[in-house]
């Protein structure tokens, strides 16, 4: 049985991530992955996009951020998940558990020992699916967003 890998964005798989689409009351919470992928090509250095593939399936979409300054302290670096984008036919099924553990194992290997997630506070939003992750507020927001930290 296939499990659940990341896979590089391609010329090849480009228009697969681009189709990947969350349910309709979570359209407001995350971009779409072609805004994304155009954000990931205008910031190459932090963003770390990927395509989450089951077997040949496309399930979702993750990107992550790697080694950007946070606020006004310059010594203050943070990576962490930018988008998390799992199909609405897929939800449920444990691929934003994986696709979230394989980035934390990515920023472990780079020598992160934390992680970081925003996300809007809401009735449809992931708080809570962050929280069974154990992501803990930090009390901090960025922007309309409140802050999860997680320890690597």
């Amino acid at each position: 049985m296939p499990s659940p890998r990341l896979e590089e964005i391609t010329p090849d798989n480009v228009l697969a991530a681009c189709a990947i689409a969350v349910r309709p009351d979570q359209e407001g919470l995350v971009a779409p992955v072609a805004r994304s992928l155009a954000e990931a090509y205008a910031q190459p250095a932090v963003a770390w996009p990927r395509l989450i593939v089951d077997g040949d399936r496309p399930v979702g979409f993750l990107m992550g951020f790697l080694d950007i300054k946070w606020g006004q302290d310059p010594a203050d670096v943070r990576s962490g998940l930018w988008r998390l984008n799992i199909a609405a036919d897929q939800q449920g099924r444990g691929y934003g558990r994986f696709a979230v553990a394989a980035l934390a194992d990515e920023l472990r290997r780079r020598g992160a020992d934390r992680m970081f997630v925003t996300w809007a506070p809401g009735p449809h939003g992931p708080e809570r699916f962050y929280g069974r992750l154990g992501f803990r507020l930090t009390g901090e927001r960025s922007g309309d967003q409140v802050v999860g930290e997680l320890a690597l």
